[in-house]
């Protein structure tokens, strides 16, 4: 039986680790050629052997680079079929808006928003050109709900992302494009783990509110972005997935 996305040719950014990672691993498994982006050289050739795919060096948030990188794609396979626009950061200096400072606001911004313009603006061109593609833009429940423990730059990086997304998906929706928000819930990736284990109290605060009572699994992400990457979700367009154990759609949770 093959794969949802046999022949098909999807580029993933942020592909070293966590959800990118993830992602890398279940779409070589669903059949796809894997380009994996990174500006981590060492974790994304990493990621791109394991899959016997494509490693591309990049900082998706530079203008050139990000067009030579579709550019790139389309040279050497004729085409690209997915995008998964994954790549961010949340770094401890991002905080409450009363001591976040403006180099961490906009590094933030940059990298986690500005990157996806970059990147849906480079790679539709070659969609259009072929009549079809799927874009899946990484947003994050935080998009959708307020938080008192805040990182401010970053929520505000995803409600962009968000808006950005329905934007696109409803422009393009009628020339075969589909582009769609994935927003997961809290995911033990190695950037939370790294941040909750510096402040165990703050990841309690955050697990109590997940009704499943745990943080999703990267590859229970990854499941749902081979989905969106797939014709199995080919009425999909504009609009925000949610993968979030729960969580926006709770008042009390169980004890």
């Amino acid at each position: 039986m093959q794969g949802r996305l046999t022949d098909r040719v999807a580029v993933v950014t942020g592909a070293g680790s966590g959800i990118g990672l993830a992602t890398v691993r279940r779409f070589a498994a669903e059949g796809a050629t894997v380009v994996c982006v990174d500006i981590d050289a060492e974790a994304g050739r990493r990621a791109a052997d394991e899959v016997a795919g494509d490693f591309v060096a990049c900082d998706v948030a530079d203008d050139t680079s990000v067009r030579e990188l579709f550019d790139g794609v389309v040279a050497r396979h004729g085409r690209v079929d997915v995008a998964f626009n994954n790549a961010g950061i949340s770094p401890p200096d991002d905080d409450s808006i009363l001591e976040t400072g403006l180099d961490a606001w906009e590094r933030v911004l940059r990298v986690n928003t500005t990157s996806v313009y970059l990147c849906c603006r480079h790679v539709i061109p070659h969609m259009r050109r072929q009549g079809r593609g799927s874009i899946i833009n990484t947003a994050s429940f935080v998009a959708l709900m307020g938080a008192a423990t805040s990182q401010i730059a970053y929520t505000a990086s995803k409600g962009g992302v968000l808006a950005m997304t329905r934007e696109l998906g409803v422009q393009f929706a009628r020339e075969g494009i589909r582009v769609n928000a994935l927003c997961p819930g809290p995911v033990a990736t190695p950037l939370l783990l790294e941040l909750f284990a510096a402040d165990p109290e703050r990841a309690a605060r955050r697990l109590v509110h997940v009704p499943m009572g745990r943080f999703g699994a990267p590859e229970e992400i990854a499941a749902a972005v081979a989905f969106l990457a797939s014709d199995d979700s080919s009425f999909m367009t504009a609009s925000q997935f949610v993968v979030d154990g729960g969580i926006t759609g709770a008042y009390v949770t169980p004890l």
